[in-house]
């Protein structure tokens, strides 16, 4: 790969021989329609017209949601063999959680709390989408998101800003690899800069209200650490932040990613993110692509307003020259990196998805991500796993589903491939136990609801996300009661169909639709009546309020949305193949009510317990919920496992440390269990005085061990100074002196703990911060 310094002589040249409607041509982003039927994906409402011409005059730098070799080369060919300057364009898509092979949402797959396996579903998946010729990925989306009542949720890695901050190092890693211009590598887009996942009321593209602070502490983490594994691009939010928006955001892009983070790629808007400001009251067209463009955003999604404004903004001077050049510089040098120059026509031969979309290796680690994704909620009387005998009743309206269980953004899952939980434990059981389907419920019996989750379906299709089922609800309950009385054990799948997750799709409400809350209800009186235990899988993309439910049956295993392979993955765990072990990265609540709810919390002049963790008994004056109580329903790292792990009190090496000392805590894990599993042994650190409050608890480090049956380990943390550190003021990143508390264990709610004492300095003992009694 050549040097900076000839990628920057080749881009000066360049751009000494454009004019300048080129150089904003290649800050022009555009989704044509190109007129291929079923290769149409749309993202949004608007499309553009006259693609084909504007190529040729140099007015697009980027094409959105073109796929398929051959319209990819169609396009391409205009642009580096008609065109002025036959400079080559970008290809971008939204690939999110795989392209053709579908893996877990983002969501599932971060319970899986295995860095290598999330970085190598990135690389498979880049490997698809560039046979399909994209060459640009919009993902990871990097949000840190604490409502589940947000549909985007789904597309993240959770609530945790360390775990996010892994999790997207090795999604760049992935996508990236080593090289750009390798032949299997596509420029990742971080996103949304910045706070989407905090969005009002956990409604899409609403407005964002928070400190400084806790941006820089808890928001922005994924996506620095992003851009410091290399991500060559950043897509900006939709949101206004602290009444700026973000797509006119100084401060985010050019003062923090690109001062502060050395950021030297491009920033995009979000699909017609620039035009969306007029809404926001900021001004008109003209006006919000200046604000956009003098801000730092190189790139405009659609919307067209650098393309028909930026002349005029330049000749009557409330734009310079200079912001043009430096986002012109800033695309051609992304292609420069990702070697189009050199070879435009990359992976764009019509026979390479046949021999690279849904390759065997691909499928068996999309299984394999199924295996680590699914957590287990509840067990009860080793009711899993399944014995490969008798018979076992199948019932619900996911069970037999092809159409739901990839998930949200899976526009380029091939659907026939996947395998549903049906098909995965029909298979699994061969012809040693014997498997009775009934469908039991609808996914909804609301009509309305039904219409919206089907707002993508043609109306005569014959298979939808969510069908009415032609016979009534009563005579669907009556086929699953007696199915379930004839059976050893019922398995119950239920849960959220893929439109109920994703974007634009909020809600206020995340129980379990009442259909099946109704069908449950039934399964459990069968089971209490017939003795036989009741096992639901719960399929979904978001924290669902799971307590009647948890109450309602013998195990539960949330399975989410599996992806391709969702029906193998699945039934691996259910029949005791494999163990399960994920964990969850976002808190499960009781209620709505208690949202929003995280264990990072601060605690307050008046907490219910005295360590300021939410278990406790309700009490007058302290701050506590009449109606409920202030702990979660499963709290963040909880994850149950078909063995038992046994955790000793944890050991320092010195309970007294000064300056940049090392610190090495921990713990001896045993498996005291009959079968072999892994466990995600979770460290947290709490400062509890300090100059600024502070959370009770943060994850600052995760080891997920693999032991047989008997086996021990000792599981050590190395723990240093930068550890310790927080934004003491907005640009104040250190530590402080004091006590801290080392908490190791299963989850945030479960741990051993112990104390120690940090100082600065040997020479000079300085008094803990804060007040002192």
């Amino acid at each position: 790969m050549s040097s900076t310094n000839d990628m920057h002589a080749f881009v000066t040249d360049l751009m000494s021989r454009m004019t300048l409607e080129e150089k904003i041509g290649q800050m022009n982003l555009t989704q044509p329609s190109h007129g291929d039927g079923e290769d149409e994906i749309v993202t949004g409402e608007a499309k553009n017209n006259g693609t084909e011409e504007k190529i040729r005059q140099g007015l697009v730098g980027s094409i959105l949601n073109a796929r398929r070799p051959h319209v990819v080369r169609r396009y391409q060919k205009i642009a580096v063999e008609e065109s002025r300057l036959q400079i080559p364009l970008i290809f971008a898509l939204d690939v999110i959680h795989g392209h053709v092979t579908a893996f877990p949402t983002p969501l599932a797959l971060s319970s899986s709390w295995n860095m290598d396996l999330i970085q190598e579903t990135a690389r498979l998946a880049a490997r698809e989408a560039v046979a399909d010729g994209i060459k640009q990925v919009y993902s990871p989306m990097v949000d840190i998101a604490r409502d589940p009542r947000w549909g985007r949720i789904a597309e993240g890695s959770g609530e945790d800003p360390y775990l996010g901050s892994r999790i997207a190092e090795a999604m760049v890693r992935g996508y990236q690899g080593d090289d750009l211009s390798a032949p299997d590598s596509v420029m990742a887009c971080l996103k949304h800069f910045a706070g989407y996942g905090a969005a009002e009321a956990g409604r899409d593209y609403n407005t964002v209200d928070m400190s400084r602070l806790k941006l820089q502490e808890t928001i922005l983490p994924p996506f620095r650490a992003g851009v410091k594994a290399g991500a060559g691009s950043i897509m900006n939010a939709f949101n206004d932040l602290n009444g700026v928006p973000a797509s006119a955001d100084k401060w985010l892009m050019t003062d923090v990613a690109r001062e502060d983070w050395g950021f030297d790629g491009f920033f995009v808007s979000d699909f017609t993110g620039i035009n969306e400001m007029i809404k926001h009251g900021v001004g008109d067209l003209k006006a919000v692509s200046a604000l956009a463009v003098k801000a730092g955003l190189d790139m405009d999604m659609v919307g067209e307003g650098y393309l028909t404004t930026l002349k005029q903004s330049i000749e009557d001077g409330s734009v310079s020259i200079d912001d043009i050049d430096r986002a012109c510089r800033k695309v051609l040098e992304a292609k420069y990196k990702l070697g189009l120059f050199d070879n435009p026509y990359y992976g764009m031969d019509p026979a390479n998805p046949e021999k690279i979309h849904l390759a065997p290796e691909t499928r068996a680690v999309a299984r394999e991500a199924v295996v680590q994704s699914c957590v287990l909620l509840k067990n009860d009387n080793a009711a899993l796993p399944l014995k490969r005998a008798g018979t076992i009743a199948l019932i619900g309206p996911l069970a037999n589903d092809k159409r739901n269980i990839p998930g949200m953004w899976a526009g380029n899952t091939n659907i026939d491939a996947c395998v549903s939980i049906m098909d995965g434990l029909v298979q699994s059981a061969g012809d040693q136990a014997k498997v009775l389907y009934a469908k039991g419920a609808n996914i909804t019996d609301d009509l309305d609801e039904v219409e919206r989750l089907n707002i993508f379906e043609k109306k005569d299709a014959p298979v939808k996300n969510a069908m009415i089922d032609p016979r009534s609800p009563a005579d669907m309950l009556a086929e699953a009661v007696a199915v379930a009385s004839q059976a050893d054990v019922i398995v119950a799948v239920v849960g959220e169909s893929k439109e109920h997750t994703g974007e634009a799709s909020s809600r206020t409400n995340i129980d379990l639709p009442q259909s099946q809350r109704v069908l449950i209800d039934e399964l459990y009186k069968t089971s209490r009546k017939t003795g036989k235990p009741l096992v639901l899988v719960v399929m979904g993309s978001r924290p669902l309020t799971l307590g009647w439910e948890r109450e309602h049956s013998d195990a539960m295993l949330m399975a989410w949305h599996g992806g391709t392979e969702m029906g193998n993955g699945v039934a691996d765990l259910l029949f005791g193949d494999r163990t399960p072990s994920g964990k969850l990265t976002v808190t499960f609540p009781r209620n709505v009510g208690q949202i929003p709810i995280y264990y990072a919390h601060k605690t307050t002049g008046r907490p219910l317990t005295a360590d300021g963790n939410d278990a406790g008994e309700w009490k007058k004056f302290r701050s506590a919920y009449l109606d409920c109580r202030n702990d979660p329903e499963f709290p963040f790292g909880f994850g149950l496992s078909y063995t038992n792990f046994n955790y000793s009190p944890v050991k320092v090496n010195k309970d007294s440390l000064t300056g940049h000392q090392k610190l090495k805590a921990s713990v001896t894990l045993t498996n005291t269990g009959a079968y072999a599993g892994e466990e995600t042994v979770q460290l947290y650190i709490t400062d509890p005085v300090c100059s600024r409050t502070r959370p009770v608890k943060e994850l600052k480090g995760f080891q997920k061990v693999s032991l047989q049956p008997g086996e021990q380990k000792e599981v050590i943390f190395d723990i240093t100074t930068e550890d310790l550190k927080f934004f003491i003021t907005e640009n104040k990143f250190g530590w402080e002196p004091g006590d801290f508390i080392i908490h190791i264990g299963t989850n945030a709610q479960d741990t051993q703990t112990a104390t120690v004492h940090w100082e600065k300095s040997a020479s000079v003992k300085r008094p803990k911060c804060g007040p002192q009694p």
